[in-house]
């Protein structure tokens, strides 16, 4: 839970992400998507209008600068502060994420994107790279017939091509010599006898992130413990890249806001999640506190010389 008195529990991190989902649309339909949230009359997606997400963006930052007093508030203290957006996809709407990367920078923020990948041209490459320290790409198979199955494909069926994937990174790394690359798997029914140590070498990111499925929304497609761990068995030789995380990992350890603007948190109970009031009316201290959050959990994250294991 969030320390009411933390002043005696501070514990170090190096960075803080919070993750914003700007959206819940996507191209793809993947069976297994946590990406639906109940926003009825919370109001429309935040990110559409300019004015309120650089408010909400400039309260989050209010919230969780490196500061001794949020550090104490918290339980917890980070260095630097990332702005993590993700959906949906939110490369569907490509500008609209450059420009709240650029509003995000300037107020001192870093800045990363989740994304599946599918509309990351050159061109936005050569406008976003600039603008994000870590780029985060959702990547669940190499096999085009377990990612159609999965769902990760669009309505004509069209999916990924790694190869094209493949250059744009190398153009990303081209254009921001710093840029970081996270890739995300989500282990599940039907990836989990896959090997993906060709296809992780061959993009050489700096983490990769191992997520067993969370039956938070929909249990189609979860695995059972051994399942999950012969998955990181068959990649132990790339253990110097992986960060895994469990279900039990996952829960109530994530700094998430949905695209309403309201903070939110996953549970392994109920199949549904836990909603604070809108940020921008109730203020970000007072709706963060309505929801679940352990940073001994995030803390779990982070090496023993504070940095950070999961990008």
């Amino acid at each position: 839970m969030i320390p009411r008195d933390a002043k005696h529990t501070v514990t170090t991190a190096g960075e803080l992400v919070i993750n914003w989902h700007l959206t819940e649309a996507c191209n793809y339909t993947c069976r297994y998507c946590y990406s639906k949230w109940h926003t009825g009359r919370v109001g429309k997606e935040l990110f559409r209008n300019p004015a309120a997400s650089a408010a909400l963006i400039n309260e989050i930052f209010r919230q969780f600068a490196p500061t001794p007093q949020n550090h104490n508030r918290l339980g917890l203290k980070w260095d630097s502060l990332r702005l993590s957006l993700a959906g949906g996809e939110p490369l569907l709407y490509g500008q609209d994420i450059v420009r709240i990367a650029e509003q995000a920078n300037g107020i001192g923020f870093k800045v990363s994107i989740i994304s599946n990948g599918s509309c990351l041209t050159p061109a936005l490459m050569t406008e976003l790279a600039p603008k994000l320290s870590v780029l985060g790409l959702s990547l669940d198979s190499a096999n085009p017939e377990t990612n159609r199955e999965i769902g990760r494909a669009d309505r004509r069926s069209h999916i990924l091509h790694l190869n094209e994937l493949t250059a744009t990174i190398q153009h990303g790394r081209r254009v921001n010599p710093r840029l970081r690359l996270k890739i995300n798997t989500v282990v599940n029914a039907l990836n989990f006898t896959e090997d993906m140590t060709p296809l992780i070498r061959e993009l050489s990111p700096d983490k990769w992130k191992i997520l067993r499925m969370l039956p938070v929304v929909t249990t189609d497609l979860a695995i059972a413990d051994f399942e999950f761990a012969q998955y990181l068995d068959r990649h132990a030789a790339l253990n110097f890249l992986i960060s895994a995380e469990d279900n039990s990992d996952m829960v109530e350890s994530y700094i998430m806001i949905d695209p309403s603007g309201r903070f939110f948190q996953n549970s392994m109970n109920g199949g549904s999640y836990r909603y604070g009031a809108p940020i921008l009316d109730a203020g970000a201290e007072a709706s963060f506190r309505q929801i679940n959050w352990h940073a001994e959990k995030f803390q779990a994250r982070y090496t023993d010389d504070n940095r950070i294991v999961s990008l």
